[in-house]
């Protein structure tokens, strides 16, 4: 549903708990429970969603949240303790979410069991299974069909999978791109995705007073506000206004294809807050979440709808062209529903893309992380604890808030090195000490 930018913050982020027992403190000390991000009452409003999309009551809900995170957590540090090896991670389980850790090497399943995790030994590491679709990437660049629709890395069965309609497109486009058959399979598909556009919904923003798509997150840059939304929803310049029709920003920046990712600056009438939906659900950051990991999201047509992450770095060819690094979900959409926020607890996902099915019968749809819409422009995401932050360490540590982390990227804080456990922007108060969920001393 189309965040309104006005209003005021009344309830609680949905974030997760961090007090499961999956997580050890690091890989060789003792186990103690790590800290997630932001610890606090999940909304009603997601409770509600998750229970009629995944079919499990309020207890399992909020257990699969708190287990949820602290897999996560679990996993980045296997990331890198198992370096090369690594062949990805997921989870699954309806309250429980199993944690399980692919490696290329048998040597390291005890310490993925030491872990709480379980192991998987596979043939292809995530990195080569990676290079491979880039290279699936920059070929489609110089094709133009649509029967090979969806490209991605499927970490559960090791394996680089391609959906075509047609068997003999998705050949071609492997030989185009000089993919080794042992790494990819191809799966017949009758999907036919395409971005969700503006119909009619609940509150919109509409662009050069015309079509209407939803608001994702609101954002800041400098002391400019304004929200992240999909790239194919407006074009640089253009202009929106908002659910009531009073004139409300233009358009900064926008890519479509290759991403899905814009931004818009807002007036000053207008005011950023962390709400998602009106007020019944608040941002308290943007950790990334693992393939099968519950995720819900909101848009102008269908509201709140839940499912789970089922590839994370997919690609996908609308009649427009093809974006890459997209995440499939199993969440349904309609057209309107572009643009809106996807939401993993309480920590922001990304925006929607695009899809097939609807939410009637089914369907799959696609959203564009957040992460790199921040990245890309510079914007630091509205939370529940923005404040204005610190631009590093006093000590001359590299750690600030604001900055987006990839996992795997080192920064130095009061004279320790510290290594990023999972994909994040940095919020106030997560310096790399107090959030050991997402930093490791190395």
């Amino acid at each position: 549903m189309l965040q309104r930018l006005t209003g005021p913050a009344r309830a609680a982020a949905a974030a997760a708990v961090a007090t499961g027992a999956l997580l050890a403190a690091g890989l060789s000390g003792s186990a103690s429970a790590a800290h997630a991000p932001e610890t606090a009452e999940v909304p009603s409003a997601l409770l509600h969603a998750m229970q009629r999309d995944l079919g499990i009551d309020s207890g399992q809900a909020r257990t699969r949240l708190a287990n949820e995170a602290e897999a996560g957590a679990t996993a980045g540090r296997l990331r890198l303790a198992l370096g090369p090896d690594f062949a990805g991670a997921w989870v699954r389980g309806a309250e429980s979410a199993t944690l399980t850790v692919a490696t290329t090497g048998a040597s390291d399943v005890k310490t993925i069991e030491a872990q709480g995790a379980t192991a998987a030994v596979v043939r292809h590491s995530l990195t080569a299974l990676d290079a491979a679709k880039a290279r699936l990437d920059r070929a489609a660049t110089h094709r133009t069909t649509t029967d090979t629709p969806v490209w991605y890395v499927d970490v559960r069965t090791n394996a680089l999978v391609v959906e075509a309609v047609r068997p003999a497109a998705g050949r071609a486009l492997l030989a185009a791109a000089g993919v080794d058959g042992a790494l990819a399979r191809i799966e017949r598909t009758a999907e036919r995705p395409r971005p969700l556009y503006d119909l009619r919904g609940g509150d919109a923003y509409y662009i050069n007073g015309g079509s209407r798509c939803s608001v994702g997150f609101a954002v800041t840059r400098g002391t400019t506000q304004g929200f992240a939304t999909a790239g194919h929803c407006g074009r640089a310049g253009n202009s929106t206004t908002g659910f009531n029709r009073v004139a409300q920003g233009t358009f900064q920046a926008s890519v479509f294809p290759g991403n899905d990712m814009a931004w818009v600056a807002a007036d000053s009438n207008w005011t950023a807050t962390p709400n998602v939906a009106g007020s019944a659900v608040q941002v308290a950051g943007s950790t990334q979440a693992a393939v099968g990991a519950s995720v819900c999201r909101s848009g102008s047509t269908t509201g709140w709808r839940c499912g789970t992450i089922q590839q994370l770095n997919t690609s996908v060819t609308y009649p427009e062209g093809t974006i890459s690094g997209v995440t499939r979900t199993s969440v349904c959409a309609e057209p309107g529903d572009s643009g809106g926020s996807y939401i993993s607890g309480g920590q922001a996902q990304g925006v929607t893309s695009g899809g097939s099915g609807n939410c009637t019968s089914g369907g799959t749809t696609y959203f564009q992380p957040l992460n790199p819409i921040l990245q890309a422009y510079g914007l630091t995401l509205k939370t529940t604890s923005s404040g204005p932050g610190e631009p590093g360490e006093p000590g001359g540590g590299t750690w600030a808030a604001g900055t987006v982390y990839q996992a795997g990227a080192t920064v130095t804080y009061g004279g320790a090195t510290y290594r990023c456990l999972q994909y994040h922007q940095a919020q106030t108060g997560w310096e790399p000490p107090n959030v050991p969920a997402l930093w490791q001393r190395t």
